[in-house]
């Protein structure tokens, strides 16, 4: 049995909220030179150097690359051999606290949906917790802004709505999210599971690295065509038209029930903010 503190989690997370704002992963950064290449459009040419150089200064100056730090994302992957001595959630909650305060990052959770108020440290921390083989603890964190977050769509399909329902159905709420989650975007989408089970395969699907491919050859090919088409429909960086609506999509599947077919799509705006770290 491996033991882990509270202690050693919340100063893990802390440094890694403050990377995960102000570093661009070099998966998006590969994605977003490989796409500024084929770019045609001069506008989108123009605003695609610019969010380059917007993150060149975020790095060298340790600033957030957006103004919108976001909802903290915390994914752990727990193995069963793993015994965490302490509060879990609470060192979660600690970690984001002290990154938030330390990393000088936008504090923007309310305690209550209806009332309001600020809870003044960015917590809580959205948590999602898997138990998997072995001795490690991986954490993942990918904070959310709500520009793309509010984009987000959720359809249960019927079975006879088939490939063609699902594909049309993610389209349309890419060409109804427009400019407002800051494209280029990364389209994560969840197919199969349950209501819920949907959006969560969707949220994690964002967390794939953009330049990756399917394991199955057959989502492989449905990621590239859906990719093309949402491309296709010219929106462009920052809405201003161009062949670089998306940087990529991103597909999870699970099974489901004989009588549904649920497909959730989770949009991410061109940061794709996302970092992993394993104790």
């Amino acid at each position: 049995m491996k033991n882990i503190s509270a202690q050693t989690i919340t100063s893990t997370l802390r440094d890694m909220c403050i990377q995960a704002n102000c570093v661009l992963p070099q998966d998006v950064r590969r994605r977003m030179e490989s796409c500024r290449a084929c770019e045609e459009w001069p506008i989108a040419q123009e605003i695609l150097d610019l969010m380059a150089e917007n993150y060149g200064i975020a790095e060298q100056e340790n600033v957030p690359i957006c103004q919108d730090t976001g909802v903290a994302c915390i994914f752990l992957e727990i193995g069963q051999e793993v015994h965490i001595q302490g509060d879990l959630t609470e060192a979660v909650n600690e970690g984001v606290r002290q990154g938030y305060r330390d990393g000088y990052l936008r504090k923007s959770l309310v305690g209550d949906p209806i009332r309001r108020v600020n809870t003044g440290d960015n917590t809580p921390a959205m948590l999602y917790c898997d138990i998997v083989p072995g001795d490690k603890l991986k954490i993942t964190v990918a904070p959310k802004g709500f520009g793309s977050e509010n984009m987000s769509k959720i359809k249960m399909l019927r079975p006879s709505d088939g490939l063609e329902g699902v594909k049309e159905f993610i389209l349309s709420a890419v060409e109804e999210a427009g400019p407002n989650p800051c494209p280029p975007i990364v389209v994560g989408v969840g197919i199969g599971g349950t209501f819920d089970k949907a959006a969560l395969l969707a949220k994690k699907a964002l967390l794939r690295e953009t330049d990756d491919t399917h394991p199955d050859p057959y989502y492989a090919q449905l990621e590239a065509e859906l990719l093309e088409q949402v491309n296709a429909l010219g929106i462009g960086p920052q809405g201003f038209g161009g062949r670089t609506t998306a940087l990529a999509v991103k597909i999870l599947t699970m099974g489901t029930h004989i009588a549904g077919l649920p497909v959730a799509v989770n949009i991410n705006c061109h940061v794709a903010r996302h970092v992993s770290r394993e104790l």
